[in-house]
């Protein structure tokens, strides 16, 4: 418990040094928010709900921590490298921008407490917000800003993370059926500022410029419970049905606004900043998870009322088409998920990639925020491998790497940034239970 904590304390100034997300979607509200689940269930799209593996921490459903051998120790681990690629068309031109980032992904930590009862702790990361703008206000003869002061230059900025620490525990009520609940505490600090940089007309004097900048500390504790059954459980196959639910609510930050001014002719200028509430949202998923010697295959539907928890809306910038201001605010969101792992030979003695265990999955699903009425899809492709480190183990390194793009639907529509992502991401799974696989990585000698 003592490495635990000393891994929680790098993996959050880890998460707090870089920016960690670069879109202009994350200028409202909780930011980008990361897909759960270890690398081995991320490079299978994410699913896992109903997932029930010897040697894994199940951190999407508490009931499959219940899946826990005696006498054994698991510690899983990881970092992950993000590119992000925008593109734009405006005024005829387009835009692009690129950035990268790394950060430590997840830690995670599964003992057994007794029979068929497993105890969890995890450090995942929740959220993150990156975004660096800069827009030029157009002419506007009617303006009182422009007939005023003149061009005027708005430059935003945010970056910070919000972090999940979840303590779990999962039991087996009877042969098939397991639960599981667990506590979640969220923490972290998220910066946004706007810097209006007036440029006067010829002849028209100098102006100040104005900065505002919003800081939001958070602060909170949640709860998830889980369950799993077993339709179908013997030597050669097991299917399994799962189902979450996540209790919701507002993360109420301490929140510190600041504006600061220079106009020596005291003018009339105009700042936004971001309000759509920092929240967390009611969530219910379902998914079917089937195995056999070699193949794993499942399925999760997951959904989340963004919408109905929170009304709240933000009026930002003018729609160009339209002439009205351009609405952003928070919708509901469905979220399909679909994944495979195959494994050719697991007790093959002599060729050793045939021990190995092949992923990929797909993920489908929509932002959980709407702009001037319109959705923002999103979808993701990823693959993976994990490489055991020895003949009958269960610790393996596990490589990761996902595809995603999002604002594909509404680039044409609406003239938004469509994003293009690509994550690789690489993990230690590190199994020690001397009694099922003689992987001892502490064992006194009896004989000198």
């Amino acid at each position: 418990m003592v490495a635990v904590m000393l891994l929680v304390g790098v993996s959050a100034r880890a998460q707090s040094g870089s920016i960690n997300a670069f879109s202009p979607y994350t200028m409202y509200g909780d930011g980008e928010i990361n897909t759960p689940g270890t690398l081995a269930q991320r490079s299978m799209g994410g699913v896992g709900v109903a997932a029930r593996q010897a040697g894994m921490i199940n951190l999407l459903n508490p009931a499959g921590l219940s899946m826990v051998s005696r006498k054994s120790f698991l510690l899983n681990f990881g970092g992950e490298g993000q590119n992000y690629y925008n593109y734009q068309t405006l005024g005829g031109e387009n835009k692009k921008s690129a950035h990268n980032s790394f950060s430590i992904r997840d830690i995670a930590v599964l003992i057994p407490l007794h029979k068929g009862l497993g105890f969890s702790v995890s450090v995942t990361p929740y959220s993150s917000v990156g975004y660096q703008m800069m827009y030029d206000h157009a002419f506007d003869a009617g303006d009182p800003v422009w007939g005023n002061v003149g061009r005027i230059n708005y430059q935003y900025q945010g970056e910070g993370d919000v972090t999940e620490v979840k303590f779990g525990v999962g039991y087996q009520l009877w042969k098939n059926l397991s639960i599981g609940v667990a506590a979640q505490y969220y923490w972290g600090d998220i910066d946004r500022t706007f810097v209006m940089v007036p440029v006067p007309i010829s002849g028209g004097g100098s102006f100040g410029t104005v900065s505002g900048q919003s800081e939001y500390s958070i602060s909170r504790f949640k709860a998830q419970v889980g369950l799993q059954w077993n339709a179908i459980l013997n030597d050669k196959r097991i299917l399994t049905f799962g189902a979450v639910y996540d209790l919701g609510g507002d993360l109420k930050p301490d929140v510190t606004n600041s504006i600061v001014g220079d106009d020596l002719y005291q003018t009339t200028v105009k700042g936004d900043t971001t309000h759509l509430a920092l929240s967390l949202p009611r969530k219910i998923s379902v998914g079917a998870f089937y195995q056999t010697a070699k193949w794993a295959v499942g399925v999760d539907y997951d959904y989340q009322d963004w919408g109905s928890s929170n009304k709240q809306s933000e009026m930002t910038g003018v729609n160009a088409a339209t002439g009205t201001a351009f609405k952003v605010a928070y919708r509901d969101t469905h979220t399909i998920k679909a994944g495979v792992e195959f494994t050719p030979a697991r007790y093959d003695v002599r060729r050793f990639w045939r021990r190995w265990s092949y992923r990929a999955g797909v993920r489908y699903g929509s932002f959980q925020q709407s702009f001037d009425g319109h959705d923002l899809n999103e979808m993701a492709v990823t693959l993976g491998v994990g490489v055991p480190f020895k003949f009958l183990g269960m610790s393996a390194v596990d490589v990761g790497f996902e595809y995603g793009m999002r604002g594909f639907n509404v680039n044409k529509n609406v003239g938004l940034v469509r994003q293009q992502y690509f994550k690789f991401a690489v993990g230690f799974r590190l199994f020690a239970s001397g009694t099922e696989n003689n992987e001892y990585w502490f064992m006194r000698p009896k004989y000198d």
